[in-house]
């Protein structure tokens, strides 16, 4: 699902467009973690590995980030709080 939202900088006119990007994460039942990962319910399973995701990756994807954004002339991408 496609969220938009406009900036404030209107010099630029840029349009925000919220989009998602799928992950899998394979848990081991048999191990006592993920054991306790699956024993939250789903919507909670989400929450954390979600939460988790972006905690780990952002920081390390954003000098990709950034240099993807050097020439930035009509599209930025950014990682969503």
């Amino acid at each position: 699902m496609l969220k938009y939202s406009y900036s404030n900088n209107e010099r630029l006119k840029m349009i925000t467009i919220e989009h998602n990007l799928k992950f899998i994460t394979e848990v081991d039942e048999t191990n006592p973690t993920g054991a306790r990962l699956l024993a939250l319910d789903k919507a909670d399973q989400i929450t954390m590995l979600e939460g988790m995701l972006k905690e780990m990756v952002a920081p390390m994807i954003q000098p990709a980030l950034d240099e993807i954004n050097a020439g930035g002339s009509w599209a930025i991408l950014k990682v969503a709080k």
